[in-house]
């Protein structure tokens, strides 16, 4: 890793997509002197710099003039096949279009992008792109709130055309990645992270097996690499790095952290209670293993429910204090938040939301 000197301003809720010598990123207009710190960030637009070049020559790539409240960000797939825009209103739905680098180069402003989602009630993105199909993976919600993973032609994006490769299931859809040339399926079953392993094609389903009730992310990689990463986190493991073998399906630890405690003295379940209009609502109960649930202990109960957020295990020191001096922990999971797809979310939006979170310390009754 070696610094530049190049500095690039006025950018806001972008990343940066490696595309040959250079990257595209988002950004806004250069605020008006003496505003610096107060003037609206508006009319956001994607550039592209190319490294050693100062910022004045980087390339206007999109802009929309008419409306400057819209949030845009640029990908490119692996290959540098494609380049990807998202274009969003805010946290929910999104447009997703894509430009064909190999024979349009770096696009500029007022090029047409291919669509492959309009409008802001979905959500459809490009996972990656598949050669030696020429094919895009796409995940969507579209037909399937609780999402699925299909076969898209470049050619042909309309959504007639689309092909099931992951169909929707009753357990959430939280992601999917590409590494060695398979695929890796993130989902969401009761709160806690399940990952499944496919071929391309979504044939030859495998489950991995993770240490424990927790939370869990990674195992994507390139598409010739032997192995990849993944972190398994829980309300008692402050995250834990594992190797994972693309041929064997094996792994192994990486880098575990150095701990203050013993993980194994505590036990961490998952009830389920019914709701008010009778909904069975999952909670988990973080405790030590010597405490009794007999309503005589300090309690901390936790909970979210709001913009498709899901509350799964996490690790929290100042939690663990509570938890070594006999206290329990207690996070259900409340409509509203992503735990079981867009319906869950929906349930408790708008008219629906009673509350979007809540905090108390009290003794349980059980």
């Amino acid at each position: 890793m070696k610094q530049t000197s190049e500095l690039l301003k006025w950018a806001k809720f972008s990343g940066a997509a490696w595309y040959k010598n250079g990257f595209f990123y988002s950004r806004y207009p250069e605020p008006a002197t003496g505003t610096e710190l107060s003037g609206a960030s508006k009319f956001q637009k994607v550039y592209y710099h190319k490294l050693g070049d100062p910022q004045e020559k980087d390339a206007l790539v999109w802009e929309d003039k008419s409306n400057g409240d819209l949030y845009v960000g640029c990908g490119v797939t692996e290959g540098e096949e494609f380049a990807t825009l998202f274009i969003s209103t805010g946290t929910d739905g999104y447009e997703m279009h894509f430009h064909d680098l190999r024979s349009g180069g770096i696009p500029k402003p007022g090029t047409k992008w291919k669509a492959l989602q309009t409008g802001f009630a979905h959500k459809t993105r490009i996972v990656d792109f598949v050669p030696a199909t020429g094919k895009f993976l796409v995940m969507t919600e579209v037909d399937a709130p609780n999402y699925r993973l299909v076969e898209v032609d470049p050619a042909k994006p309309d959504q007639v055309n689309w092909k099931n490769i992951i169909p929707e299931k009753k357990e959430l859809l939280q992601g999917v990645s590409t590494g060695g040339n398979v695929l890796f399926a993130e989902y969401l079953k009761d709160a806690t992270s399940r990952f499944y392993r496919y071929a391309l094609d979504g044939t030859g389903e495998q489950a991995i097996a993770l240490p424990d009730i927790g939370s869990a992310g990674g195992f994507g990689g390139k598409r010739d690499a032997t192995f990849g990463f993944y972190s398994f986190t829980s309300f008692t493991d402050p995250g834990t790095t594992y190797k994972y073998d693309y041929a064997t399906g094996k792994s192994e630890v990486f880098f575990r952290p150095e701990l203050k405690f013993d993980p194994s003295q505590y036990i961490t379940e998952q009830v389920f209670y019914p709701s008010k209009d009778g909904t069975q609502v999952p909670m988990f109960i973080v405790r030590r293993k010597d405490v009794e649930l007999n309503g005589q202990n300090p309690t901390m109960l936790y909970a979210y429910g709001g913009f498709n957020i899901s509350l799964s295990p996490s690790f929290s020191t100042s939690r663990m204090l509570l938890l070594e001096q006999g206290g329990i922990y207690a996070q259900p999971s409340l409509r509203g938040g992503g735990e079981y797809g867009e319906d869950w979310h929906k349930a408790g939006m708008k008219e629906k939301n009673r509350t979007c979170s809540m905090t108390s310390s009290r003794r349980p009754n059980s």
